[in-house]
């Protein structure tokens, strides 16, 4: 997950920012913390990617190129007409029709999810929640039945959702599938939902057909109890080895289920991100991508050289010229953050300790590091919306803050109290969350 930057990037020997912590509310001018200068304007440590692979040399491949010659013009000629500012989200509420967006609530944000144009909320709802044995998501339930303790909390967490404006659910699991449909029966209209499921999404080769793809779909869609995706956002393998022909078929399954009216808008997701941003370089028609983003900033004050920009783990050919927030914003592409707490990582308190049904409102030490977390999320104007994963009606509320206080910015003890624990945690990292540190800088 990341929180980045921290330092200031040269572009064709201009300045185009500076170092800037997502911690710090940059739309309210010059302020100062722990030696970092931070201004009205966002910089982030760009990564160019320059890919190599055998998928780049597949030329001849009819499906792809047809794909890509055909979107790709479109697409250049769009990103060629945006203006930067057009391409803020965060500022897409304040000129939006209130009354068209879904759950609206005055206090929360609203951001545009890219070509998708749908309003949705900066804070909204990750699929996961404690399960039984203190894990972080319920992968099935047996027989597709789902527990009436279940249903009823999920239940209940969407309806808080509603009150208190979060507008999007985001969900990965056949047992997401099945208790969200439950608890969104009858009110299917009031929550956009992308989903994907992780046991037939495109992570394996032999799943990587149109056949198999439009089956992942139709399962969500049978579990969910509804007959249309707002958004299919297939989840890619984690090392990024999907091939731009894997790439092709997402789209081509998209494409006929787009026709059949089962989804309406593509994303996809990754914990790849220099194959993410080949992906994004290539195929112009993924209208809104998923990937972590946390906390976590380096924070570097010193004059942009090759030998102070520090880079983790770029792979896949990356240089530092370019990165994911540039061209998001150039693409005119959403972004939804996911694993803000490390996945769980960053609670020492709470993480194997409690269980599902979680009681009580939690500890407030845990509960204000949550929100201001998440607060430093949504500080970046190129991220639509983080998906925290939420377990109660309290958590949904607390989660609500991090928006509905945004514009307080934060005191410089919350910052220094935060950065202090999520440093730690970070450098804590346990082995399965590991691979987070490759998104450090995007």
């Amino acid at each position: 997950m990341t929180n980045l930057v921290g330092k200031i990037v040269k572009k064709q020997g201009m300045a185009i920012g500076t170092g800037v912590h997502f911690g710090y509310d940059v739309g309210q001018g010059a302020a100062s913390g722990r030696g970092l200068v931070v201004g009205s304007g966002v910089a982030v440590v760009v990564v160019r990617l320059s890919w190599k692979g055998n998928s780049m040399e597949q030329r001849n491949i009819s499906r792809r190129a047809f794909l890509r010659n055909t979107s790709l013009a479109a697409a250049g000629a769009f990103a060629a007409s945006v203006k930067a500012e057009e391409c803020d989200s965060s500022k897409a509420s304040k000129s939006a029709d209130t009354s068209k967006i879904l759950n609206y609530n005055e206090k929360m944000g609203y951001r545009r999810l890219g070509k998708t144009n749908l309003m949705v909320s900066e804070v909204s709802l990750g699929g996961h929640w404690k399960n039984r044995e203190a894990g972080r998501y319920w992968g099935s339930f047996a027989n597709d039945e789902v527990p009436p303790d279940v249903a009823k909390n999920r239940t209940e967490v969407i309806s808080a959702c509603i009150d208190v404006g979060i507008n999007y659910l985001d969900i990965t699991t056949p047992a997401e599938c099945l208790a969200y449909g439950a608890a969104l029966k009858g009110r299917r209209d009031k929550m956009y939902v992308g989903a994907d499921d992780y046991t037939l999404c495109p992570r394996s080769d032999k799943r990587c057909n149109v056949k198999d793809q439009s089956f992942n779909v139709e399962e969500c869609l049978r579990r969910l109890q509804t007959d249309y995706l707002d958004i299919w956002r297939p989840q890619a393998k984690m090392d990024g080895k999907n091939t731009d022909e894997h790439v092709a078929v997402m789209i081509e399954t998209f494409q006929k289920l787009h026709k059949q009216g089962k989804v309406r808008h593509l994303g996809i997701s990754s914990h790849c991100r220099p194959w993410f941003e080949h992906v994004i370089e290539t195929f112009g028609e993924f209208e809104m991508i998923i990937f972590p983003c946390s906390a976590k900033t380096k924070e570097k004050g010193q004059a942009p050289t090759k030998e102070n920009i520090e880079e983790v783990n770029p792979g896949h050919g990356a240089d530092q010229t370019q990165g994911i927030f540039a061209k998001v914003r150039e693409r005119d592409i959403g972004v939804v953050t996911i694993k803000p707490f490390f996945g769980g990582s960053l609670f020492v308190e709470s993480i194997g300790k409690v269980k599902f049904p979680v009681m009580g409102v939690g500890s407030k030490n845990e509960n204000d590091l949550a929100r201001l977390t998440l607060q430093c999320i949504i500080a970046n104007n190129a991220i639509t919306a983080t998906v925290p994963g939420l377990s109660t009606v309290y958590e949904v509320e607390n989660a609500a803050r991090a928006s509905y206080t945004r514009h307080l910015a934060m005191t410089a003890a919350d910052q220094e109290w935060l950065m202090e624990i999520t440093d730690r945690q970070w450098a804590a990292l346990p082995q399965e969350y590991r691979w987070l540190h490759d998104w450090e800088f995007v």
